[in-house]
């Protein structure tokens, strides 16, 4: 069975930072690209960030081009989310998926992602 855990979510001011990290078992790993989306009340959820197996391969809503990286680790099967320089627009419930690797579908839809978690709440107050 395929889980997908978040952690790392909270409460901060606009200007901080927060790191969110994924911990996949059940897969893997190294055969799945691992994306990150969120989910803002009201809206349908997008994305954020993905990370392919070659840890130099990686893509970025333009939203949080050089705010946010995201990063993997094989060996500890995690994908890792830093985010700086947080706005209240931020605020979102932050996704984690996974996508095996031999998809040619779109990796900005949710449609192209096989497994997901359950999400972590992050807010940003002004």
């Amino acid at each position: 069975q395929v889980q997908l855990v978040e952690s790392g979510g909270g409460l901060v001011h606009t200007g901080d930072s927060l790191t969110l990290s994924c911990v996949a078992s059940g897969l893997t790993f190294d055969n799945y690209a691992m994306g990150w989306f969120r989910q803002a009340p009201g809206k349908e959820r997008e994305f954020v960030a993905v990370i392919r197996w070659s840890v130099s391969s990686t893509n970025y809503a333009d939203s949080v081009r050089g705010r946010f990286t995201i990063s993997r680790d094989n060996a500890k099967n995690t994908v890792y989310l830093q985010m700086n320089s947080l706005k209240p627009e931020d605020t979102a419930v932050y996704y984690c998926a996974a996508r095996r690797y031999d998809r040619v579908d779109s990796h900005l839809r949710v449609s192209g992602y096989d497994y997901w978690g359950q999400g972590t709440q992050v807010t940003v107050s002004s």
